[in-house]
């Protein structure tokens, strides 16, 4: 019973953390908010972002209060996992274990995306609404890449050296 419980709360706060990444993410890239994805996202992080926008302001593109949010989220699911685990929680190790369970969720949340949008890119044409914001999110990142590593006969490598620098920074982090 223990196990299925862990199971199910680990999965549901990855979820919503996985949503509050989006979140910055489209905001960063300036993704079309008009987007099915992207309303979803705004209607599911806006009733505990919204009061905390009013008290941590942005910086530039960067929305802190998403940043804080998704941080504050991972603190509690790694808290509720230990208390699930009937261990005692140290708030110092909390908040550690947490800011790196949220940044191994940001960059698990970018290796999907790109998988995703290399899997789109064998079979679509490009007419759907998800690889178009697909395109926003992840082009910032493989972009940079290009200039070093140019297409090799009609081959673009730059999803799979930034899928293999996302695994090095996994791994880095340890989560």
């Amino acid at each position: 019973m223990n196990e299925g419980m862990l199971f199910l709360v680990q999965t549901l706060f990855s979820l919503y953390i996985m949503a509050i990444v989006l979140r910055i993410w489209l905001q960063l890239a300036r993704a079309d908010f008009f987007n099915p994805l992207s309303q979803f996202i705004a209607k599911v992080t806006n009733p505990p972002l919204r009061p905390l926008e009013k008290v941590i302001p942005s910086r530039g593109r960067l929305n802190l209060a998403a940043v804080v949010l998704g941080i504050a989220v991972s603190v509690v699911a790694i808290y509720v996992r230990v208390l699930l685990v009937g261990a005692n929680p140290d708030v110092l190790a909390l908040l550690i274990i947490g800011v790196r369970y949220f940044i191994s969720i940001v960059l698990q949340v970018v290796f999907w995306m790109l998988i995703i949008r290399a899997i789109l890119s064998w079979f679509s044409r490009g007419g759907n609404p998800l690889e178009y914001v697909l395109h926003q999110l992840t082009e910032p990142l493989l972009r940079p890449v290009r200039r070093f590593i140019p297409a090799i006969g009609g081959l673009d490598l730059s999803v799979l050296f930034v899928i293999i620098g996302i695994q090095f920074l996994r791994i880095l982090v340890g989560m």
